[in-house]
């Protein structure tokens, strides 16, 4: 080797004045990621609380006599999508006569296993002549029921940095609330009946 090649090769290997752009190319990528992930969790988290406070007016409003599940539907799927334009909404509506019984119908458990097999008594409560494990009737229930209300929203999310971060491309929030329908009138409560089928 040459002694002014050499002499080049040294004075290449004390320069450091590239060793910022190269730190930057390693970092830029890193951080970059990591800003478009906060602010798709930051996007989650606006859109489930438009969603929580969309169904909890929602939920106000459809507890009155005359409410219409369409058009309070159409009230939360607006609300939400102002905020996820692309989003899909399905709606879930289940009554129960108390809020006592959203929970398993209760059954005498004779083996001891914890779970509910055939031929075991059970309190039939909602009337239909089988053991549920959510006895709720679908829909918004008469007077005085008690409505468990949930709303899922499923939307595109914001970056496409699912598949990077090993997320899938849509995101799912829901939300819940229950309310007391008015008792506008009296309320149908079925007789609980113990049987062992």
């Amino acid at each position: 080797m040459t002694a002014p090649l050499a002499r080049s090769l040294r004075r290449l290997a004390r320069d450091r004045r590239g060793v910022a752009v190269t730190e930057f190319g390693i970092l830029a990528p890193v951080f970059v990621v990591l800003l478009l992930g906060l602010m798709d969790l930051s996007y989650q988290a606006y859109t489930r609380a438009v969603l929580e406070g969309a169904i909890q007016k929602a939920g106000r409003d459809s507890g009155i006599e005359g409410a219409q599940s369409s058009t309070i539907d159409a009230k939360v799927t607006a609300a939400v999508k102002q905020v996820a334009k692309n989003a899909v909404l399905t709606f879930d509506r289940k009554s129960y006569s108390t809020f006592s019984d959203m929970k398993p119908e209760r059954f005498t458990d004779t083996n001891g296993n914890g779970k509910r097999d055939a031929k075991e008594c059970y309190d039939d409560i909602n009337g239909n002549q089988q053991w549920d494990a959510d006895p709720g009737k679908t829909g918004q229930g008469g007077a005085n029921d008690v409505t468990l209300y949930t709303v899922t929203a499923t939307y595109t999310r914001l970056f496409p940095l699912g598949k990077l971060l090993g997320w899938s491309d849509k995101e799912t929030v829901s939300a819940k609330t229950l309310l007391k329908n008015q008792p506008y009138a009296s309320q149908a409560i079925p007789t609980v009946v113990t049987r062992c089928n």
